[in-house]
């Protein structure tokens, strides 16, 4: 399941960020495993914006997740180009 939030990530594809949430909230050990970085594949503050106006409880809720992320460092140095290479890294070698 995490390995394709990273594909989706790695589309980078606004429509697909509740999707990812739905994966990541779907059980414990999901919640655990899917990074919250994976729902910014457009960017922390393009994702910021669709959560904002998609209006549906599921996007609020993922965007109070992912505020709260923010507030406590998880997103310091965070840039999608340096995350998936990072993550390319980390499955490749």
């Amino acid at each position: 399941m995490k390995l394709c939030c990273l594909q989706l990530f790695n589309a980078g594809q606004l429509s697909d960020v509740l999707v990812i949430w739905q994966a990541k909230e779907s059980s414990w050990d999901a919640h655990c495993s899917i990074d919250v970085q994976l729902l910014c594949g457009a960017g922390l503050d393009a994702t910021k914006a669709h959560l904002k106006d998609e209006g549906s409880e599921d996007a609020a809720e993922a965007l109070r997740y992912l505020l709260d992320c923010e507030a406590a460092g998880d997103f310091d140095n965070f840039s999608v180009a340096g995350d998936a290479r990072w993550r390319a890294n980390y499955y490749l070698d």
